[in-house]
């Protein structure tokens, strides 16, 4: 389940490219007074993603840009959704960038045996050192950002074990792992610019096409889930946001 909210600019801004937590921010902002006051000092998964603010242009006074929220938690969504409607006059700040909330829309994808999906943000995975053996890796770090110079069976791998573990952890169940991506096109390897409390971080992630020729229900009920919760790590930065391709 996801929402989509429209917002309209209350004063010209620059585009800001690092709006990774500022933009998290302001939805644990929307989350204060309900059910998931207390979400942003979870430890580990949040089980919800975010798309970035578009269009990507920089932004004059009036202008309309939007973005989504994702979660396989319908509260979370629905507390969202309250909300904005208990204040529709309602502003978000995301960094020098500010914006009035001017509607809202709740969206329900769905996948069919046969699809395709799409990143709408990068997919961060990281191999951790007790793998690099098994991928033939060497770093002096205790982790590595998976690129296309590394394995592909390493990205696969991580991303596979990675969905099962947070299916698992929100559902509390012990599904085992069994493959579920079928064809593959990686578009393109990409560094984004995060800012997190004061300090820079480059964060290294890839956009890809997944392509399904088909899926059976198991499959598709996991799939089904990363759909919402984002791919890969950092979902609750707003990386590995999907869109169903159309």
């Amino acid at each position: 389940m996801r929402i989509l909210i429209e917002l309209q600019a209350l004063k010209d801004a620059i585009y800001d490219n690092k709006y990774h937590h500022k933009l998290q921010g302001a939805i644990y902002n929307l989350l204060k007074n309900t059910i998931f006051s207390n979400l942003h000092s979870k430890k580990g998964y949040k089980f919800f993603c975010f798309s970035n603010i578009f269009p990507f242009d920089d932004i004059k006074t009036g202008d309309i840009r939007r973005f989504l929220i994702s979660s396989p938690n319908k509260e979370l969504i629905n507390a969202i959704k309250y909300q904005i409607e208990s204040d529709m006059e309602r502003t978000i700040n995301v960094g020098e960038m500010e914006f009035k909330v001017n509607d809202y829309k709740i969206l329900k994808p769905k996948l069919g045996r046969s699809c395709s999906l799409i990143t709408g943000t990068p997919i961060v995975m990281r191999i951790p050192r007790k793998n690099y053996k098994e991928y033939g890796m060497r770093s002096k770090y205790d982790y590595t950002y998976w690129r296309p110079n590394h394995p592909f069976e390493a990205f696969i791998n991580q991303i596979t074990e990675n969905l099962f573990k947070k299916y698992n952890e929100f559902h509390g169940t012990e599904a085992k792992e069994f493959p579920i991506f079928q064809q593959f096109l990686l578009k393109k390897s990409v560094c984004n610019h995060v800012v997190i409390e004061g300090k820079e971080i480059k964060i290294f992630g890839s956009l890809w096409q997944f392509i399904f020729d088909y899926l059976d229900n198991d499959q598709r009920e996991i799939l089904q889930f990363g759909l919402e919760t984002g791919l890969g790590e950092l979902n609750s930065l707003g990386f590995g946001f999907m869109n169903v391709v159309k």
